[in-house]
């Protein structure tokens, strides 16, 4: 089991980040923040799709001053996303949970030592977001939009906070490719023990975004580094949270919900494997109890890898086994296997509570 880093735990309303509590998944909303139903609309799809938190972009004073009603009226933590315009995050700070600015586009020291008194007044924490497209000109100049440069601006500016007696810092780290992401997580980590965010930012559509994240984040995870994490996927809020859990959960790091082992398509299989797979995913996706399921489709894996699961399905051609804790408990016709398998999985789940 990998050791998770030590790190400081903060809060973003209810919501603990670091120290000891679970890893929690974030998504951010793409409506226009001034129309308050639609974004709350949004909202409400990320919390029945298991998000953690929200986060708002916050484009004019118009959308900040919309915070006030979608705060109250959300049933997650929400977070201001703040560029450029530092007074956005004053008023901002009159209603949201955290603040997430980028110091590289906020400008002089004096407008962020403002944003800080207004977080400290009521409690919210801050996340320092270092973006390699957008590094102070010092850093940038100094080591391009290398790993080493943000990991230069990530320092520079909790050091800043710090000196003003502000703690309650969060920090990410992103760039548009896997390896200078990871790169500069790993390097900063050991420096400080402030939660880190994570995250492979502009990841693209779908297929790709799933794809850099699951390795980024991933590896990250792996290694025992992350508090928080965003899958980013254009134009997807549900599947931001589903590709996150899914990354948690098999990184070793969320322990919920059925790890379903099927094989993959060869001439040997002798049932309609594909349609029971999904068969088996839709039916049993309510579980929250981690088990281990099996379906296989031949005869070949299938009763070594029944011995290791929880519940499983041996195929055979027109008929099959299901096997409980590696012992055989019916053997059915290939279309009454299914049902039954679904029925012993609820089963142990419910004994399991």
């Amino acid at each position: 089991m990998v050791t998770r880093y030590p790190t400081k735990k903060i809060f973003i309303r209810d919501v603990a980040i670091g120290g000891d509590a679970p890893i929690s998944v974030q998504s951010m909303t793409f409506s226009d923040t001034r129309d308050i139903q639609a974004t709350l609309e949004q909202i409400n799809r990320l919390y029945f799709a298991g998000a953690d938190i929200v986060r708002v972009a916050v484009p004019d004073m118009e959308a900040a001053k919309a915070l006030k009603e979608i705060v109250q009226e959300s049933p997650l933590p929400v977070v201001a996303d703040i560029h450029f315009n530092y007074k956005l995050a004053l008023e901002a700070a009159k209603w949201v949970d955290a603040i997430r600015f980028n110091p590289g586009n906020i400008g002089e020291k004096s407008r962020i030592k403002e944003i800080v008194k207004a977080c400290r007044e009521r409690n919210l924490p801050i996340r320092v977001g270092v973006n390699a497209g957008s590094l102070e000109k010092e850093f940038e100049q100094k080591y391009g939009a290398t790993a080493k440069g943000m990991v230069a601006s990530a320092e520079y500016n909790i050091k800043y906070l710090e000196d003003l007696g502000f703690s309650d810092i969060k920090v990410s780290l992103k760039a548009s490719d896997v390896q200078r992401t990871v790169e500069a997580y790993r390097m900063l980590r050991p420096k400080n023990n402030y939660p880190f965010h994570l995250g492979v930012t502009e990841a693209g559509t779908i297929f790709h975004a799933t794809i850099k994240s699951a390795i980024g984040i991933g590896a990250l995870l792996l290694d025992g580094i992350g508090d928080t994490i965003r899958v980013s996927i254009t134009g997807e809020l549900e599947e931001e949270i589903k590709v996150g859990k899914a990354i948690l959960k098999d990184s070793g790091r969320l322990n919920e919900g059925l790890n379903i082992i099927s094989c993959p398509t060869c001439g040997r299989i002798e049932a309609d494997l594909v349609s029971a797979v999904k068969e088996v995913q839709e039916r049993t996706k309510h579980i929250k109890k981690p088990l281990n399921v099996s379906v296989m489709g031949c005869v070949v894996n299938a009763i070594g890898e029944a011995k290791h699961a929880d519940v499983a399905i041996a195929y055979g051609k027109g008929q099959g086994l299901i096997m409980v804790k590696g012992e055989i408990v019916a053997k059915l016709p290939e279309a009454k296997l299914v049902d039954r398998f679904v029925l012993e999985v609820e089963k142990m789940a419910k004994e399991a509570d």
